[in-house]
């Protein structure tokens, strides 16, 4: 899609056939009601679901405490020296993410939450047209995004988990667990699968 061919000078790890994908199903999503996002990056993702939200007159919250994950840190493979903050010793992606929501005039259709997913979920009421997962990979971390959220999906809401690799040679193994989990629930069903962008229907 010609609107989306600026993102890819956007630092992030998401596809451009997965984002547009992901589009798609948050333009059916957003019909219904708000979108939650569990990390957000640098905004690349945010910005297909908040084009879509954009639509539809609707909103995504984007929650990222911007800090990044293990594996974004110095000295980790995923590290980008451009994002480091050496006050706090970590990298900060919040000011980047402001940038880009701003260059695609989303402001007003994609709100922001600096803050941990868990202690977010406490205090959440909203139901859902959709939750995409796409925070810290380790295992607490991804459990902690699907135990917290999935309630908060409304009746053929729709769960995005990305990176789930069943092969473990591809990728690491908690989205992937994840997905399983979700499954084996019963109160989701498989609905599409975009190279490592799984969707699921919640049924119940």
């Amino acid at each position: 899609m010609k609107q989306f061919n600026s993102l890819n000078s956007i630092k992030g790890f998401m596809d451009p056939e997965e984002g547009e994908f992901l589009y798609s199903v948050a333009l059916e999503a957003s019909k219904r009601g708000p979108i939650v996002e569990i990390g957000s990056y640098c905004g690349k993702s945010s910005i297909y679901i908040g084009k879509a939200c954009e639509k539809n007159n609707s909103l995504l919250f984007a929650i990222d405490h911007h800090t990044g994950s293990e594996e974004n840190q110095v000295g980790w493979e995923y590290h980008d020296k451009e994002l480091f903050d050496s006050q706090t010793g970590r990298i900060n992606t919040f000011p980047e993410f402001r940038k880009n929501i701003r260059n695609f005039n989303l402001e007003n259709f994609i709100i922001p939450i600096v803050s941990d997913s868990v202690l977010v979920a406490k205090f959440w009421t909203i139901n859902l047209s959709m939750v995409f997962i796409d925070g810290g990979h380790s295992k607490e971390a991804a459990f902690n995004d699907y135990n917290n959220w999935n309630e908060k999906i409304m009746k053929d809401g729709f769960l995005a988990i990305h990176d789930v690799f069943p092969n473990p040679e591809d990728g690491g193994r908690p989205p992937y667990e994840v997905y399983l989990s979700a499954l084996n629930s019963g109160k989701f069903k498989d609905y599409e699968t975009v190279k490592s962008l799984k969707i699921l229907k919640k049924i119940l």
